[in-house]
């Protein structure tokens, strides 16, 4: 026979204290009326199983989930590196470069290779349909400092 039990409560049983992410939380199943429902105690209301207790344990209380970032659409990051691309404004290159990188990891541009300009390297890229050729200065950017921008990135336009 299977049995539904219901995910641990929000509140003590007893206390009516709010059960905090990663305390101690006295668990029991009680068979009442004929049904079996679960109760849920803090560890200060905890006193020993209840009457008519079919099975109890212990157990943390979980952290809830986190939400999954949804993933970023390639096709919106190759417009905007293009937009970035045809304001050639200098300022904006760092942002150039890690929108290119992470164009890179999402297969949606192409390494073609490399080249010196005056001692100063630049990728050559194209897209994966055909967009570009694209020339991107290497801002010689520690790991790091990528991740925090792409980072950056991602928030702003996870909300925008």
């Amino acid at each position: 026979m299977d049995y539904q039990l219901e995910t641990i409560g929000k509140t003590c049983h007893v206390t009516g204290e709010e059960l905090v992410p990663g305390s101690v939380c006295h668990s029991a199943l009680v068979h009442r009326g004929g049904n079996l429902t679960r109760t849920d105690f803090s560890e200060a209301g905890w006193t020993g199983p209840p009457d008519d207790t079919v099975g109890h344990w212990t157990s943390l209380v979980p952290y809830p989930e986190t939400t999954k970032k949804k993933p970023l659409d390639a096709d919106a990051l190759l417009q905007y590196f293009e937009q970035l691309t045809e304001d050639a404004n200098p300022a904006r290159e760092t942002l150039r470069y890690v929108l290119a990188l992470l164009l890179l990891q999402k297969r949606r541009l192409k390494l073609n290779g490399s080249r010196n300009e005056d001692d100063v390297p630049f990728l050559e890229l194209s897209g994966s349909h055909g967009e570009g050729p694209f020339q991107v200065r290497d801002q010689h950017l520690e790991p790091a400092e990528i991740e925090q921008l792409q980072n950056d990135l991602d928030a702003h336009l996870q909300i925008g």
